[in-house]
């Protein structure tokens, strides 16, 4: 009887060796016969044309392996920052990781990122220090660059660990010196392998202990090694067989059969044809309920806790949503596009026939954001670089046989204010009525939009106060300047006002829009651009050159500190200014130097009004998101200018006070 499944992901920076060992995984665990290998194009878990064309993981691919009553569905996720949002969504029903690190390129800027994530995420970790075969390899040096990353948790099982779960003395010695019952016992009595074994599973379970393994997945070394310390040390999922059934979902799929929901079962059990409860309170019957392995799969008739399974017929849910008992939409992902893109395509083509393409695409990839611009008829996209811009062809071409371009990357602005302001709208165009005043205030860095009310509840009940709030929290909210998303702002409910007869929720939707817009409109906006963290590494002579060109563009660069022989640099900079810079680096190294560039947040812009002027955005003719406000005299309703609605609002208007 196989103990409960564990859901393993193996995740890295690009390069690697991530899917090389995942495949050696699968051959050693007698799932493929031969590994498959990138650069051969045979890889298992790389099946689409775009993977094997590239040599890199585009989407991610899973399959199970068992080893002596342990089961596992592996998941092999994208390595390549632009396909990140890919890895970040099947975080969410991982219960442990391997991180790939090779051992020639070291610790990796997305390596650190992979790392916060894995932290956040809670995941269990196990590090695997690939390429110890490659020339320049440095295993200790690597090592170190771990240890600086998350302390000394980091215990080395570089001789592995033996069949029963022997380990080596001066393993258990590290151990021991992590876990206070364990230096007691071993001082007392010394090494004791069942109880070492026990504790080393907790540690791992409750992320206190890293278990690191090294070897070279292209040839097979250390794989066994890692296989075993899995087997022993690495937790199993949970969750009660003869609860409500509860699924995560992590990705979505369009086949010839249609649309496909990848989920992991949290608790109970699901059957094809089951009625399954989805975000929103509606059911959905499940047709097919599919396990994969590669691109093959098959039909299966239940899927319990820990297992991974596919279920055909579901149109509501998306990937991290929760379904089944306590079924929710997704919280927030972290991993966000920076630039966006226009979509060039034939004139021959309609455009909601092509609206209707990407609306499927962004099904599968949400952060795609696409946006129709009724405006100027154009069609446009987020990504996270120019590398999924050209997936992006390839995939339109092999999925619709269709050719497309995309026009230059720029880069995603977003608007805050800088002071308070009260914002008013009016709805009430014939048998309709509603009307709110908001306060807008600006929100410490990176918090979003965040509701509150001051609204007595007796002077508006609670019903349409949570209408209110689902109304401001529901849409992006455009700012007046580029018409870039807002965050950053604090809207809270001071007063509204319903009709005894006449009120419907979507007055207030319109009311709740109306109200924030003419806020916009009144107060100080700012316009904040996204900055790159950097970490640069190159010869001394070339130090001085990185740091001219980072003031040039704007940015901030530490003092360059000597590691390993060579001249090491961090800063931040804006992406706006940063983003060809990646050649310019390669060609002046000679390709020897090496440069890390992750998200660093959004800042002021310093260059607002240039490129405010060169947006040319007039929020007066933005007809999809209006500042003015609808009255009603006479019986027939009349809109009213943003700038002259206070005057006709049927509340008092609060004044900001200074």
């Amino acid at each position: 009887m196989l103990e409960s499944n564990t859901v393993l992901g193996i995740l890295a920076h690009v390069d690697a060796g991530k899917t090389t060992l995942s495949e050696q995984m699968l051959y050693q665990a007698g799932v493929l016969r031969t590994p498959g290998r990138v650069d051969a194009r045979t890889a298992f878990l790389d099946q689409a044309e775009i993977e094997r064309k590239r040599g890199i993981t585009v989407f991610s691919g899973q399959a199970d392996f068992s080893m002596e009553g342990r089961s596992f569905s592996l998941i092999d996720t994208p390595g390549h920052v632009d396909f990140s949002g890919e890895m970040e969504r099947c975080l969410r029903v991982l219960d442990c990781a391997v991180l790939v690190v090779s051992c020639a390129e070291g610790v990796q800027a997305h390596t650190e990122t992979l790392w916060r994530l894995l932290n956040d995420a809670s995941v269990p970790v196990f590090v695997f220090l690939n390429k110890t075969d490659r020339a320049g390899a440095d295993l200790m040096r690597v090592f170190g660059q771990l240890e600086r990353l998350g302390g000394n948790r980091f215990v080395p099982f570089f001789s592995g660990i033996e069949e029963d779960g022997q380990m080596e003395e001066e393993t258990a010695e590290l151990l021991a010196g992590l876990d206070d019952s364990l230096l007691e016992r071993y001082l007392e009595t010394g090494y004791d392998r069942e109880l070492w074994l026990k504790e080393a599973k907790n540690l791992v379970r409750e992320r206190w202990v890293f278990p690191v393994f090294s070897g070279s997945a292209l040839n097979g070394k250390g794989v066994e090694e890692l296989l075993r310390g899995l087997r022993l040390l690495a937790p199993a999922g949970t969750g009660n067989r003869e609860a409500p059934f509860a699924g995560r979902a992590y990705q979505v799929r369009h086949d010839r059969g249609g649309r496909v929901v990848f989920l992991k079962v949290e608790q109970g059990t699901l059957h094809p044809k089951e009625l399954l409860t989805v975000p929103g309170g509606e059911r959905e019957k499940c047709n097919e309920l599919r396990r994969y392995s590669g691109s093959r799969y098959e039909l299966i008739q239940e899927a319990g806790p820990g297992m991974l399974c596919a279920v055909t017929g579901i149109r509501q849910v998306k990937a991290g949503d929760l379904a089944g008992l306590g079924a929710e939409r997704a919280k927030p992902f972290v991993l966000q596009p920076l630039l966006r893109s226009q979509v060039l395509f034939s004139s021959s083509v309609p455009a909601p026939l092509m609206l209707s393409r990407f609306r499927e695409l962004e099904d599968e990839e949400p952060l795609l954001g696409v946006e129709w611009r009724e405006r100027t008829q154009e069609l446009e996209v987020r990504v996270m670089g120019e590398v999924q811009l050209e997936a992006l062809e390839e995939i339109f071409r092999e999925r619709y046989s269709e050719q497309i371009s995309f026009g230059p990357c720029s880069v995603l602005y977003q608007e805050t204010i800088a002071a308070p302001v009260v914002g008013c709208g009016h709805f009430e165009p014939l048998r309709h009525y509603a009307e709110v005043h908001l306060r807008l205030e600006p929100g410490q860095r990176g918090s979003g939009i965040v509701f509150a009310s001051e609204c007595p509840l007796d002077f508006l009940g609670s019903n349409w106060q949570n209408l209110i709030r689902t109304h401001v929290l529901e849409k992006q909210h455009t700012g007046v300047l580029t018409g870039a998303p807002l965050t950053d702002v604090k809207i809270t409910l001071l007063s509204g006002r319903a009709h005894l007869k006449h009120t419907e929720g979507g007055d207030f939707r319109e009311a709740v829009y109306r109200a924030v817009r003419q806020g916009l409109m009144q107060a100080e906006t700012v316009l904040l651009e996204p900055w790159y963290r950097f970490f640069a590494e190159v010869e001394f002579d070339e130090a001085g050159r990185v740091q001219s060109d980072l003031l040039r563009m704007g940015g901030e660069c530490g003092a360059p500190l000597e590691v390993e022989g060579k001249m090491a640099l961090r800063g931040r900079a804006p992406i706006r200014t940063m983003m060809g810079y990646p050649r310019e680096f390669t060609a002046f190294t000679r390709g020897k130097g090496r440069l890390s560039l992750e998200f660093g947040g959004y800042e002021p812009c310093r260059d607002a009004a240039a490129i405010v002027e060169k947006i040319g955005y007039d929020p007066e003719r933005d007809v999809e998101n209006s500042p003015d406000s609808v009255f009603c005299s006479h019986g027939a309703g009349f809109p009213v200018k943003w700038n002259e609605a206070n005057a006709h609002m049927h509340l008092p208007v609060e004044k900001i006070q200074g």
